[in-house]
């Protein structure tokens, strides 16, 4: 056979195809094509038909879009079904979206089984959570889009996020997915790593992520360990925010690590220098320092030096005056002199006195006793017996001259 003869029976196997695919092109075929045209509201594609395909731009993709260039380029293949022909206005309307979402859900019932995660591209931002194109329309509520609450997701579109099927319904086109998801198990497994690393005891750097009413939860390489208010500083802090800020950097020191519990107890102020490890270099006996009144209770009042260093001031050291109670004459928060009586770094203890920095008020003399009446002589009175044991006076003897005028 000449390689003429070849050439022409080539062609006419190819138009006899062409001839059988106009045929047999019908409502509800699958075809496969290549986008040749881009408009706004639609996409032109060759099937290898006497004329081109169009798909709307609402049959290009399972969720809206604004132009056809969103979901398609000229050049890309794609596979579309047949909506409706008509030859006669050579019209011919594919849609991409209806093959998309076939496939797309095997896939997402096979994902959904496995709980593996997927790739998706968020494709608008919506009244509580985002849209993304699944070959379906995905939606993940706002709850399940990160591991903290999110204000504001305008900047979330056109971000790539990994998601997991949390729930399926085929029949109603319902696809729920969760990013939160990814990131639990993610931080869970690195949680598990981090801890295991963790002694006790050791110094590390961390963010302060989160201020609440009992402390402030630190990041130390991807997992949040809770410091305790009362650990915070030396010095009593009455609330976290007090002292701390969101965003702060802190060393703090492993207190202790729970992997079955997943709890991370750590402390700022200790590993920082405790207050008393310095105090020997600062306060001597007999120094005096300006302190102030921390607490009081009946038998004295405890007085802060520094921060996290307080001694006694006892009851009987406060006034040179007699007092009931330390509230008479002190009150919290009150500053004053104290002098430093002892110092024992080793047992934490200070003995302080205020009365000893102020100076003692004068003693008053004695008033001389004032006798009553006239003044009686009663030295070489016939009628007074003086002696050793002491003086007396009968009443015969002071009034006996008087009572016998009556005898």
């Amino acid at each position: 056979m000449s390689e003429e003869t070849k050439n022409q029976e080539a062609v006419e196997t190819q138009s006899q195809d062409q001839l059988d695919q106009i045929v047999s092109l019908k409502k509800g075929d699958t075809v496969k094509g290549t986008i040749v045209k881009l408009e706004d509201n639609q996409a032109y594609v060759s099937i290898g038909y006497k004329y081109d395909g169009v798909i709307p731009v609402r049959e290009l993709s399972a969720v809206q879009l604004d132009n056809a260039s969103d979901a398609v380029q000229v050049g890309q293949e794609v596979e579309c079904k047949v909506v409706s022909i008509n030859d006669d206005k050579e019209s011919l309307v594919l849609s991409k979206r209806a093959i998309d979402t076939e496939i797309a859900w095997e896939s997402l019932e096979k994902h959904f089984a496995d709980q593996d995660a997927i790739e998706v591209v968020v494709a608008d931002v919506v009244k509580g959570g985002l849209v993304v194109d699944v070959g379906a329309r995905g939606f993940i509520p706002a709850s399940m889009v990160e591991r903290h609450f999110v204000e504001d997701f305008s900047d979330y579109k056109g971000r790539t996020l990994r998601v997991k099927v949390k729930e399926l319904d085929r029949e109603n086109n319902k696809v729920i997915l969760s990013q939160k998801d990814v990131l639990e198990e993610e931080f869970e497994a690195n949680k598990q790593k981090v801890m295991a690393d963790l002694k006790e005891g050791q110094v590390l750097e961390g963010t302060v992520q989160r201020l609440t009413q009992f402390g402030a939860f630190v990041d130390v390489g991807g997992v949040d360990g809770l410091v305790h208010v009362s650990e915070i500083a030396w010095s009593h802090v009455e609330k976290p925010s007090d002292a701390l800020s969101e965003g702060d950097k802190v060393t703090v020191k492993v207190l202790k690590v729970d992997p079955e519990k997943g709890k991370i107890s750590l402390s700022i102020k200790a590993a920082q220098q405790g207050p008393w490890e310095t105090a020997a270099d600062k306060f001597n006996t007999g120094d005096i320092v300006t302190g102030e009144v921390r607490r009081l209770v009946n038998f004295g009042a405890f007085v802060e030096l520094a921060p996290g260093v307080e001694g006694l001031v006892h009851i009987s050291q406060i006034s040179h005056k007699h007092i009931g109670t330390p509230q008479e004459v002190l009150k919290e928060g009150q500053e004053v002199q104290v002098k430093i009586l002892d110092i024992n770094v080793d047992e934490k203890r200070v003995s302080l006195s205020i009365k000893e920095t102020e100076e003692a008020p004068a003693s008053s003399p004695r008033p001389e006793k004032q006798s009553k009446g006239p003044k009686i002589d009663l030295k070489d009175n016939p009628n007074v017996s003086l002696n050793n044991q002491g003086m007396s006076v009968t009443l015969g003897e002071r009034f006996g001259d008087k009572l016998s005028k009556f005898k």
